[in-house]
């Protein structure tokens, strides 16, 4: 862990929210040849994948106020078919919040990336699991006086569109966020 000094994270790309299931939305795959663009370049320039996947147990607290999704050993808490190729050589976290920073092992094994440079976020929802990481990430990188740089391309992070819910405005919330927070928002990355 050492030598990595690019990190891609890929979040939640998982079937419940792409394929099936409560909250998934089918819109979300439209990210998914940007998503396999980034992780091929990322392999050829010797960084590292880091593969994250809402898990939960059956009761979760998180339900009272989403819908029952991704509960553990489901169909649904796996990684969408087009990126599986990508687990067998990447770091595997499974969390049960709408914040990878609590999944385990997670901040440990940053830790552990003494040399990391760049983290950059890919994924599902933008608003709400890619949110939840970039700004507490960074938040810790500035605690711990880590000048690691998080960059976010836009045109491979989306959310879900519901009748209480417009994708593109909440989107464009989150990027503001975001963007006020430090994040480096990029239209399209080329590692």
């Amino acid at each position: 862990m050492k030598e990595i000094e690019k990190l891609l994270i890929n979040v939640d790309m998982v079937n419940g929210f792409v394929k099936k299931g409560a909250m998934a939305d089918p819109y979300i795959k439209n990210v998914i040849p940007e998503h396999i663009k980034l992780m091929e370049q990322i392999q050829e320039k010797k960084g590292a994948i880091a593969i994250i996947k809402d898990t939960h147990k059956e009761n979760c607290r998180e339900f009272n106020r989403y819908p029952v999704h991704c509960v553990e050993g489901t169909e649904e808490a796996q990684l969408v078919e087009e990126l599986a190729q990508f687990e067998k050589d990447a770091f595997v976290y499974c969390k049960n919040s709408t914040s990878t920073i609590y999944a385990p092992n997670f901040i440990e094994d940053i830790n552990k990336m003494v040399n990391l440079k760049e983290v950059i976020m890919i994924g599902c929802c933008t608003d709400i699991c890619i949110l939840n990481l970039a700004i507490p990430l960074q938040n810790y990188f500035d605690q711990k006086d880590r000048d690691i740089k998080i960059t976010i391309p836009k045109n491979a992070v989306e959310t879900y569109d519901a009748p209480y819910h417009k994708r593109e405005e909440y989107n464009e919330m989150a990027f503001k966020l975001m963007a006020q927070a430090g994040i480096n928002l990029v239209e399209n990355l080329v590692i």
